[in-house]
């Protein structure tokens, strides 16, 4: 089952899967970054904006959760191109529709839709080129991928301050279909390749769950990325009710705040993919970041009082290129299973934790927040979720240097 395609960091592969991570980061944060001018535009009152808000936000991420289990599935029946291209399709089309919607009930459906499609992009590339690249250079190519995808954050940001928020939806659109035209130079992986007509279980998820030892691996490889959205979701998304709060004087724009930590996280996922090399474990790479992290939710709950929208938006910097993990922890999700469910687990770990913001992280902080306030509730919210995240490091096996060429058995199976 030797891979015989192996190939440089700098290939067209990996370049297109970062391109695909690019659009992707553009389409998942949109909302984010352009939630409080379109939700106006719609007639919603301040309250409105943030509950109505977060309900579209976590229709979006549940929609993730869904479509992480279908395209991981589809990525190792027929393929990794496979979900590539489908997956754009469907969010490139979702995205255009969303340049229409006039009810927050149709705006969330639509990102719903829009979630199933982008769930697809950043495992399957991920897969791809992990099983393309020589294992040595494995992990810096994959914080390549991430490194410029996430630059699409930053690329939405200036799209909103000349646009309309209509046309940004449309713009993140046409971007999907121009990305369809690069990927068809994009060849398949050898080891799917030498696995896709023989007789074995392929994407099936319960695979993922039905034996203890590899439930507790997956569990453990979507617990240790919890604090990425918990910055995302909660702190930089709704950075504006933060600053009320906080008693800073000039109004926060949510969509800087957005700009600001995923230009950090593209230098950070960059970053963590030299020092993982550097140390030659993924696992002290992790422990580094989350440092770092918490050091800047520290600053986060504790500076700000009666500070400047400045400060703010730099503390999302940091706050940012902390939670600069994201390549690493997709990277160590695709390492630990079998060519059979690699894109599988690697497509549903990710989406597993965009889709925790939903059923963990936001019902966490809401709970909190009733029992005590805005800022108390965040902390405490943080505080729960690096305590879980730092345990599930430590129960994680290093996968640095791993041979990946191999199947996962299905003693289960008849």
């Amino acid at each position: 089952m030797h891979n015989s395609k192996t190939i440089s960091i700098f290939s067209i592969p990996v370049m297109v899967a970062a391109l695909g991570y690019f659009v992707d980061i553009y389409d998942l944060l949109l909302f984010g970054i352009i939630r409080l001018p379109s939700l106006q535009d719609l007639g919603l009152t301040s309250e409105q904006m943030t509950t109505e808000g977060e309900k579209i936000l976590s229709w979006q991420m549940a929609g993730l959760m869904i479509g992480g289990i279908l395209w991981g599935v589809l990525g190792d029946k027929k393929g990794r191109l496979s979900v590539l291209f489908g997956s754009i399709v469907l969010y490139s089309i979702a995205n255009i529709a969303n340049g229409f919607v006039q009810t927050t009930d149709q705006y969330a459906f639509i990102r719903f839709i829009a979630g199933i499609g982008l769930a697809g992009e950043l495992g399957a590339g991920i897969t791809l080129v992990s099983e393309l690249i020589p294992k040595e250079k494995r992990g810096l190519a994959t914080s390549l991928v991430a490194g410029i995808g996430l630059t699409g954050a930053v690329f939405a940001f200036f799209i909103k301050e000349y646009f309309h928020w209509r046309t940004c939806y449309f713009i993140g659109g046409g971007l999907g279909f121009l990305l369809l035209l690069l990927r068809v130079s994009v060849f398949e992986s050898g080891m799917f390749e030498s696995i896709k007509d023989k007789k074995i279980q392929k994407g099936n998820f319960f695979m993922l769950i039905n034996k203890p030892e590899r439930l507790k691996k997956y569990i453990l490889a979507i617990l240790i990325g919890l604090p990425t959205w918990f910055v995302i979701g909660i702190l930089v998304t709704f950075s504006k009710e933060f600053g009320e709060a906080f008693n800073i004087k000039e109004p926060i724009d949510a969509g800087k705040a957005i700009m600001y930590a995923y230009a950090a996280i593209a230098i950070g996922d960059i970053t963590v993919g030299l020092v993982s090399q550097w140390l030659r474990s993924r696992k002290k790479a992790l422990y580094i970041f989350y440092g770092i992290t918490t050091f800047f939710m520290i600053l986060f709950f504790t500076i700000l009082q009666n500070g400047t929208a400045a400060m703010m938006y730099w503390v999302c910097f940091g706050l940012g290129f902390g939670t600069g993990f994201w390549a690493i922890f997709i990277t160590m999700g695709a390492e630990q299973f079998g060519t059979n469910i690699r894109a599988t687990a690697a497509t549903t770990i990710p989406n597993m934790v965009r889709g925790m913001l939903t059923i963990l992280i936001i019902p966490l902080f809401k709970f909190f927040r009733a029992e005590t306030d805005y800022v108390t509730g965040g902390w405490i919210t943080g505080a729960i979720i690096m305590a879980i995240t730092v345990v599930a490091a430590i129960l994680t096996k290093e996968t640095f240097n791993k041979d990946l060429d191999y199947l996962e058995t299905e003693e289960m199976m008849p």
